[in-house]
């Protein structure tokens, strides 16, 4: 096993992403925390608080809130299960995962250390990492800010045997008395019998020197992930421009992507909800909804989408707190590579994930109602042939073909049918007995007699009964063209790709 843990030391701070410079967080009339504009300024963690507005008459306090710390470490345990589905919470500050299973998958443990750290930076937490082959190892070495990757157990006790004791969360009744055995270092912890460690600092304590060496097991509780995906974020500012939602909306989604893949799920739709500043007037919160063609838990083509509608989102009023919620799931194993490469099936896969992220798009500049697809209906008039449906009612399509399949098959007796039907027919003229396009068509194929539909001439707004020879025409310009003749005269009726 391998664990790679982020220990968040600011977490009591950064809970508070609204609260200005210079700030600190206080618990029992001592500071717990505070940001760098106070500690410039001499408010360190333990000072009083009436020393600290002495010292900093401006700083901003806030009481310490354990229910937003954890909150807090929930959402950024969602978020790492795009890394692990096993995932350790240890409160007040710490977050586990177990990777060694995700080495592979994300090019080494290098890159994948530096992902993690680099993700839990963008998701607003300033975090000391380490990875080691026990969960207490890691503790210890985060603790002490060695973030230098350990793979090997049997580097442990050289590792851990660096690190000074002042710098492990061990009471200071224990500091005291490992201190009056002349034990400044860990290593000097280890070289002492653990019978005598066990008598004089309790077995637990020898406990954790073996679990952390890997002489005993440790299992930890893994971090169960909810039934639902309802996420809150709150914004360092308000703000009125909807564009700039984006970055926090980011955030969420990344959020949202982990916990998805934990679950080896996708979604269709999800929504946001864009919570407005407290007033005198409180508006309702702006609810944006956004959908996909296919199930996903790409976080790239969810934030295209998203971009997308915030360029023609109007705010009503400054947004304070930005909302997601996730519920339809859809399942979605992850894709196997081939061992030669990408096979045809595979291919086909990404042509259909590409052709589903570009009628999302369109969807979201146009509007869903001008994007739809095309559904073949057991009809023999061309009129009636086909019929509009949403795109996502071809979400098990894979392949970019087979999203067109429906407008493609026609009964086999049928003739050549165009791609491109008018959704009128035009009237052509006459010349001599030969119709007319920009001058005079040759006749290719047909004729196709399609007749008949005396079962809707009554309704309004049918076609009703109809006669007509269909023939393939090519226009002076080479054009191909679907045209027909019936008692009005010649009309042209379609176009070939």
């Amino acid at each position: 096993m391998l664990w790679l843990v982020l220990y968040l030391p600011r977490l009591p701070l950064e809970a508070f992403p609204s609260l200005p410079s210079p700030s600190a967080i206080v618990g029992r009339e001592r500071v717990v925390v505070a940001d760098r504009a106070a500690a410039s300024a001499g408010v360190m963690p333990g000072l009083r608080l009436a020393e600290a507005w002495a010292l900093l008459p401006g700083l901003a306090v806030r009481q310490r809130d354990v229910e937003r710390e954890q909150a807090a470490l929930a959402r950024l345990a969602c978020w790492a299960g795009a890394f692990t589905s096993e995932v350790c919470c240890l409160p007040p500050q710490t977050l586990l995962l177990e990777v060694a299973g995700s080495l592979r998958l994300f090019g080494g443990v290098a890159v994948l250390f530096e992902r993690i750290v680099a993700g839990c930076a963008e998701q607003g937490f300033a975090a000391q990492a380490a990875l080691a082959p026990t969960p207490l190892a890691a503790q210890w070495l985060a603790l002490a800010g060695d973030d230098r990757p350990c793979l090997d157990a049997a580097q442990l006790p050289l590792r851990l045997g660096r690190l000074s004791l002042s710098m492990l969360a061990f009471s200071p009744q224990r500091q005291a008395r490992l201190g009056s055995f002349g034990a400044r270092l860990l290593a000097d912890v280890l070289r002492l019998p653990r019978a005598g460690l066990a008598r004089r600092l309790g077995a637990d304590f020898a406990a954790d020197l073996a679990r952390a060496l890997g002489d005993l097991p440790d299992p930890r509780p893994r971090y169960v992930f909810p039934e639902r995906f309802v996420e809150r974020l709150e914004l360092p500012m308000r703000t009125e421009n909807a564009m700039a939602l984006g970055f926090a909306g980011r955030r969420l989604i990344a959020i949202l992507c982990g916990w998805l893949a934990a679950r080896s799920a996708g979604v269709n739709e999800c929504l946001f909800e864009f919570i407005h500043e407290r007033g005198t007037r409180q508006r309702p919160a702006t609810v944006l909804a956004l959908g996909f063609t296919t199930a996903t838990r790409d976080a790239e083509r969810i934030s295209r989408v998203l971009i997308e509608r915030l360029q023609r989102l109007e705010l009503p009023a400054a947004v304070e707190l930005l909302s997601l919620r996730a519920e339809a799931l859809e399942m979605l194993p992850g894709r196997t590579a081939s061992l030669f490469g990408e096979c045809a099936e595979g291919a086909a896969g990404a042509a259909g994930d590409s052709v589903a992220a570009l009628i999302e798009r369109l969807q979201a500049r146009l509007g869903n109602d001008s994007v739809h697809a095309l559904s073949a209906v057991a009809e023999h008039r061309p009129e009636n042939g086909s019929r509009r449906i949403s795109p996502r009612l071809l979400a098990g399509k894979r392949s970019a073909a087979s999203l067109l399949a429906a407008a493609a098959m026609p009964d086999a007796g049928c003739g050549p049918r165009p791609l491109w039907l008018l959704a009128r027919p035009q009237a052509l003229r006459e010349v001599a007995g030969r119709p007319q396009c920009a001058g005079p068509l040759r006749l290719l194929a047909g004729p196709e007699r399609i007749e008949s539909g005396w079962w809707d001439a009554g309704e309004p707004d049918a076609l009703g009964d109809l006669r007509r020879d269909y023939f393939v025409a090519i226009s002076a310009q080479t054009e191909w063209l679907w045209i027909f003749r019936c008692q009005a005269g010649w009309f042209l009726h379609g176009v070939f790709a």
